[in-house]
């Protein structure tokens, strides 16, 4: 056992002496001894003993008791006081500094050791207490969880930081409050109150949790999602004393869950999109064979038939031809589009492409055409127009199908124009294509025009066929070449302008 230091507190020199020949019998040591009040302060904060045996009357103007108080400001140390007084004013003055002991004079030498033994272990075992409580304090207010302990009859005795914060109650308020008002809770899909179940838990003497959908409502109102359990305090006699909560925010927790549900949706969602687009490729693969092979033999026998026919049978051969046309170019246009949608079928051959060259071989058909129509078809190019690096194929039937459209749509004598322009200033350089008709579209219509299946309302009235996924297609094919297209319709003219830059391709 390591040896307690001992500091005495006496004026009469010879009792003094005394007590420190006793203590040193009973294995202490005593580094000082002490005749006034004062002299005690100082030589307590100097050697900081393990325990003060203090004379109660001492000579000056501080007896033991004033400065056993003084001590105890600075150092946590057990006190015994030894005096020849047991007077009731003594006695209740003294209790106030809370003793460790009151030995009256003349004492029994064994009296003395017991004393003293007693209050070194008391002393150590309050300081194993105060630290374990410090260690659980501390431990309680630095947990993430909630923490809310009432005694036997649900009276709150405890609430850590994060229990204050999630209930909006702060413990000084809540302390010997029923945990029923401090603690609400309700069911998240009933809005029912949840019983406070503390009660059973000491009952039953059984840990208790609550059900992921509990909503615990703070003070002020705000709702949050917890989970929590609770369990009875017992002493060491196996006896119920109270019980402890302990409960947490689940709201991350909720939200991840949420998170990783949505995505599972989203990936199934993907994953049937990717079926049904497999299936719709599969299905127009095969539809367009079974289709193109009937239709190739109903033409070869409409060619066949007007070798020599009548002039109804002719007429009849002729809306024959143009309906199979007409069934023909829609499985042309679904697999072009089909192509265009699905990227990886679409494979791009870029070309310096000299437009002052390649657009007037472009739109010779259409030369003939328009005169056929009695409409006027004008070229314009930029002077010194500068090539365009792009996919020839591509911006070949991006420009038949406006001027195809332009073409349908113009009146007779009507005018089809084709500008060609650039913008130097910009990086990169921009080239502007634009194809203008004199026929003016509903502004009602423009937002649809490039839809698929979408057909101007009353095309019919102008006669004009078509399957409705040109445009279509012409966006799609504007998205391939990194290009956009606009377009507008005033004062009687409409007006669709694709602007291109040099393409970039990815390595």
């Amino acid at each position: 056992m390591t040896e307690a230091n001992i500091l005495v507190v006496e004026d009469e020199a010879i009792v003094a002496k005394d007590l420190q020949n006793r203590l040193k019998k009973f294995g202490y040591a005593v580094p000082a001894i002490a005749s006034s009040g004062q002299e005690a302060i100082n030589k307590a904060v100097e050697i900081k003993p393990d325990l003060v045996l203090m004379d109660v009357r001492l000579k000056g103007q501080m007896d033991g008791i004033e400065a056993a108080e003084e001590i105890h400001k600075y150092l946590d140390i057990p006190i015994i006081y030894l005096t020849a007084y047991a007077d009731e004013n003594t006695l209740e003055r003294a209790k106030i500094t809370d003793p460790f002991g009151y030995l009256l004079k003349p004492f029994k030498e064994r009296e003395l050791q017991t004393n003293i033994a007693i209050a070194l272990t008391k002393h150590r075992l309050e300081k194993q207490l105060k630290a374990n409580e410090k260690w659980l304090s501390t431990l309680l207010n630095s947990i993430s969880d909630g923490v809310i302990a009432s005694d036997i009859h649900q009276l709150v005795t405890f609430m850590n930081p994060v229990a204050e914060k999630l209930t909006g109650w702060q413990q000084e308020e809540a302390f010997g409050r029923n945990i029923s008002e401090i603690f609400i809770t309700v069911d998240a899909i009933t809005r029912q109150p949840i019983e406070n179940y503390l009660q059973k838990v000491i009952k039953s003497n059984h840990i208790k949790s609550l059900s992921i959908t509990t909503i615990l409502i703070a003070k002020d109102g705000t709702e949050t999602p917890i989970d929590d359990s609770a369990s009875p305090i017992k002493n060491d006699q196996d006896e119920i004393i109270g019980a402890v909560l302990v409960f947490r925010n689940v709201t991350e927790r909720q939200q991840a869950i949420e998170a990783r549900q949505k995505q599972r949706e989203q990936e199934q969602l993907v994953a049937q999109l990717e079926q049904i687009n497999s299936l719709k490729n599969d299905f127009l693969n095969l539809v367009s064979h079974e289709l193109r092979s009937p239709l190739c033999n109903i033409k070869g026998i409409i060619q066949t038939l007007q070798l020599s026919p009548t002039s109804q049978q002719q007429h009849l051969l002729s809306l024959l031809e143009a309906e199979c046309d007409r069934e023909m170019e829609l499985i042309n246009d679904l697999l072009d589009l089909q192509r265009l949608e699905n990227s990886s079928y679409v494979l791009l051959a870029p070309d310096v492409l000299l437009l002052q060259q390649w657009l007037p071989w472009l739109i010779e058909p259409f030369q003939i055409r328009t005169q056929e129509h009695q409409q006027n078809l004008y070229l314009n190019l930029a002077a010194n127009q500068p090539p365009l690096f792009s996919d020839r194929t591509s911006l070949e039937r991006i420009l038949i199908e406006l001027l195809n459209n332009a073409c349908k749509y113009t009146p007779a004598s009507g005018e089809i124009i084709l500008d060609v322009g650039y913008i130097a200033v910009e990086v990169p350089q921009k080239t502007i294509i634009t194809v203008s008709n004199s026929a003016e579209i509903p502004a009602t219509e423009l937002p649809k025009i490039f839809e698929k299946f979408y057909r101007i309302t009353n095309a019919d009235i102008w006669n004009q066929g078509g399957t409705g996924l040109g445009l279509a297609i012409v966006q799609r094919l504007t998205d391939q070449l990194q290009g956009k297209i606009q377009v507008e319709s005033t004062q009687g003219w409409t007006r669709f302008t694709l602007i291109l830059s040099d393409l970039e391709l990815n390595s």
